[in-house]
């Protein structure tokens, strides 16, 4: 098993970097290329799965939402459930950060497994002293 420092958590912005090609796509391109030759492992919590596909569904339909939950089942991701631990330390983070709750996942998921976060969304610089973040792009 990787080490801590070779686990890095994805949170939907990552994603939605990668497949709409937006600043930090290279960034996250390189962490699935790492992930597929084992060099280090990604994980996402489904609940920011789940993010992921609501806003490709919103923004550009089911069939397209489709097509991009299909590409990340053949991606290096680990889905995480979300358990009561993993939704309680959740909703701890909203409450002490208040970060966007579904983005709490990811730092909740990070925190627990000793994992980067990467992420494109400003809103975790509120916690760079609890995290060690990896910004896909500029914050």
């Amino acid at each position: 098993m990787p080490t801590p420092a070779k686990r890095i958590v994805l949170d939907a912005s990552a994603l939605m970097d990668f497949f709409e090609d937006r600043p930090g796509a290279q960034t996250v391109e390189a962490l699935i290329a790492s992930a597929a030759q084992g060099q280090s492992e990604l994980l996402m919590s489904v609940v920011n799965w789940g993010e992921v596909y609501y806003s490709v569904h919103r923004a550009q339909g089911s069939a397209t939402a489709q097509k991009i939950i299909a590409e990340i089942a053949q991606l290096p991701i680990d889905l995480v459930p979300a358990t009561y631990g993993l939704t309680k330390q959740a909703a701890e983070f909203h409450a002490h950060h208040k970060l966007p709750y579904l983005g709490c996942f990811a730092a909740a998921l990070a925190a627990g497994r000793q994992a980067a976060l990467a992420t494109s969304d400003k809103h975790f610089a509120r916690v760079t002293s609890r995290l060690r973040l990896l910004w896909t792009s500029n914050p």
